[in-house]
């Protein structure tokens, strides 16, 4: 399959410093936003999509010489919606200001849990969350509860999987007197686990994707080492689930496996340490085997991955090497966990995260226009079915970086249809039941490379 490659371009006038500066990933990886995208979302039972106000993706990216300062709405440009588990909140601008360290580094200390609520961002501005979903088990009500003891934390992952978008994502809702008080005022829309569509996988593990033709942050293509997706709070950056086979940056491509694995149990009453806890329920149907926090064990070296889900290698952003987590799947695609980052940070969060406001001087960054600040993640297109009778879905594998025309046209080079692909989004669908049987010509653009396939229309 053809590869588009979209190159680098360094912008030159800039002091030694400053060209230092630019070319770290934690400035040049963002998805930031110059066309005015706005968020888009599926009210349940329509599958037309309805435009939002709030601009998508990233607005503006700030540096000094120790910290990026990342503002962002925390909506994505794919569209978002619905949640069936009753979930009243949508997406909204949430305003976010986020402060990641520049020159992160290990914590030799004692090891910094993740918290409930926001771990780190992903380059389009949207909050990455961690396992939790901030329930675990009651014993006396026999069920989850948010007033559990903490023995056994609920696996967001497998409980609230109803409730997740075709891009596996939801918003929390944010009401006027705080967590569950007052009137619902807006959502923080959030991943906690890769961003992709679910019937990418090879095993689908929800339907949502058949009436809501919805996407995700990125594709997982095998031929390629995985895009940087984000950062987490300590500013070590967090890639997609395919990397080098070897740490060095030799050895091909694989899946980078996590080293935590299901326990062998049948009863809840230890923890993977072995000390005796208060009884959970055993493992059933109701509550499978992963539900909990606590149904997993680290195994080290079962996979290439440590306790807190990353390694130190080479990737295509940092060809010295760096720390960095990786969204881990299992051999069908879907979700691994610990998902993303781990139970616990490798680096340092002290001075990551969510601020109110900068505090020292810094530069504003601006991108070259429509170019990719990485030179080592190709992109293709696929279009499938093809041919197709009903509906045509044209996939950008990979991560696009800047926004991308679709235009079909007949073979007498009349357009029977155009659309746009928007910076961190992969997919466009078109019902083809009104166009007529045929060949046609399918032509995708970035502005500088541009992608021709042929389409059969046969109904």
């Amino acid at each position: 399959m053809k590869k588009i490659i979209l190159s680098l371009s360094i912008l030159v006038g800039f002091t030694a410093s400053e060209m230092k500066a630019q070319t770290n990933p934690a400035i040049t990886s963002w998805l930031i936003n110059t066309t005015g995208i706005t968020g888009r979302h599926y009210v349940n039972g329509n599958s037309t999509p309805i435009s939002d106000t709030a601009h998508a993706n990233v607005q503006r990216v700030r540096y000094s010489n120790n910290y990026a300062y990342i503002n962002c709405s925390g909506v994505p440009s794919y569209i978002v919606g619905p949640y069936n588990d009753g979930n009243p909140s949508l997406a909204t601008n949430n305003n976010l200001l986020i402060k990641l360290p520049l020159n992160p580094v290990q914590n030799s200390g004692a090891q910094t849990e993740t918290s409930l609520g926001s771990i780190g961002v992903f380059i389009n501005g949207v909050q990455m969350y961690d396992y939790k979903d901030g329930q675990s088990y009651k014993l006396s009500s026999q069920q989850d509860s948010y007033m559990g003891d903490g023995t056994w934390n609920r696996n967001a992952i497998l409980a609230e999987n109803a409730g997740f978008d075709c891009s596996k994502g939801h918003p929390s809702p944010i009401f006027s007197g705080g967590p569950g008080q007052g009137t619902l005022i807006g959502g923080t829309y959030h991943h906690h686990q890769n961003p992709t569509a679910y019937n990418m996988a090879t095993v689908e593990l929800s339907d949502i994707c058949d009436l809501y033709l919805a996407d995700g942050l990125f594709t997982l293509d095998a031929s390629v080492h995985s895009p940087l997706i984000g950062f987490a709070f300590d500013g070590f950056p967090v890639y997609g689930a395919y990397g080098y086979a070897n740490a060095d940056g030799t050895g091909g491509l694989k899946l980078i496996m996590s080293s935590y694995q299901k326990r062998n149990i049948t009863t809840r009453t230890t923890h993977s340490n072995g000390s005796t806890v208060t009884a959970g329920p055993a493992v059933s149907s109701a509550y499978p085997l992963g539900w909990y926090r606590e149904d997993y064990e680290y195994i080290a070296n079962s996979g290439e991955l440590d306790e807190h889900n990353g390694r130190f290698c080479v990737t295509p952003e940092y060809p010295n090497g760096t720390y960095a987590y990786f969204a881990t799947v299992d051999e069908d695609f879907n979700s691994a966990y610990p998902y993303m980052v781990g139970p616990t940070y490798y680096g340092i969060t002290t001075n990551g995260g969510t601020v109110t406001n900068v505090t020292e001087a810094t530069t504003d960054y601006v991108a070259p226009n429509g170019i990719s600040e990485n030179t080592e993640s190709p992109m293709s297109i696929s279009i499938f079915p093809n041919p197709a009778s009903d509906l045509v879905a044209v996939q950008v594998t990979g991560l696009l970086r800047s926004n991308m025309t679709v235009k079909m046209y007949d073979l007498k080079g009349s357009l029977v249809a155009e659309t746009s692909l928007n910076q961190g989004s992969t997919i466009w669908h078109l019902d083809t039941r009104t166009i007529y049987n045929g060949e046609y010509l399918v032509v995708a653009t970035d502005g500088k490379n541009t992608y021709t396939q042929k389409l059969m229309i046969q109904h």
